[in-house]
């Protein structure tokens, strides 16, 4: 019993907490936090000067005309038409925000408070449907409004979110009814 009674004499005490090493690493962690910080704004403006040959935004006419259907809930960012990863942030469609949509016959009135409005008009319109994700965005199957457009001799994928969801089907009708088709003579061979 000798070996248990040495053991249960001997008294340590208790570890002194070394704060320089402490202290170095929480500023080597936030020196790390804001690098990766920098790069993601550094990528961000990178790809902004990539797609600088966007054209301007075009902006709704003074007289839009009388409102078919009026919804407001989230943009969640526009993607190149058929690549939902692929963001476009050039011209300020990169920024998530609240909208307030409004479909006339002269197209589809965007207005983002604190962000860039824009305007797209019923000619550039090329189809809507529900998704369920874009830009890293996902959301449930159907949980999406996402119209696809012309702009400059780009097809353009812009997300939207209602507040009620259960309005997106009456979106993609009324937009898919005013989508003029060309003529398909001369599309056989």
């Amino acid at each position: 019993m000798t070996p248990l009674i040495l053991l249960a004499d001997e008294k340590k005490s208790a570890a002194v907490t070394d704060w320089s090493a402490r202290i170095g690493w929480l500023v080597g962690l936030a020196l790390f936090v804001a690098l990766v910080y920098w790069l993601m704004r550094e990528g961000w403006k990178w790809r902004g000067t990539l797609q600088g040959d966007l054209p301007e935004l075009p902006t709704a006419p003074d007289d839009l005309g009388e409102a078919r259907l009026t919804m407001s809930g989230r943009y969640h960012g526009s993607t190149t038409a058929g690549q939902w990863l692929d963001r476009i942030v050039a011209r300020g469609l990169g920024s998530r925000s609240r909208v307030e949509l409004t479909l006339t016959d002269a197209g589809l009135a965007v207005v983002r408070p604190g962000a860039t409005d824009f305007f797209i008009p019923a000619d550039a319109l090329r189809e809507a449907l529900l998704g369920k994700g874009i830009a890293g965005k996902v959301l449930t199957e159907g949980g999406l409004l996402v119209v696809t457009w012309a702009h400059g001799d780009r097809l353009i994928d812009s997300g939207f979110r209602s507040d009620h969801a259960s309005e997106h089907t009456e979106w993609v009708d009324a937009i898919n009814s005013m989508i003029k088709t060309p003529s398909t003579e001369g599309a056989e061979r």
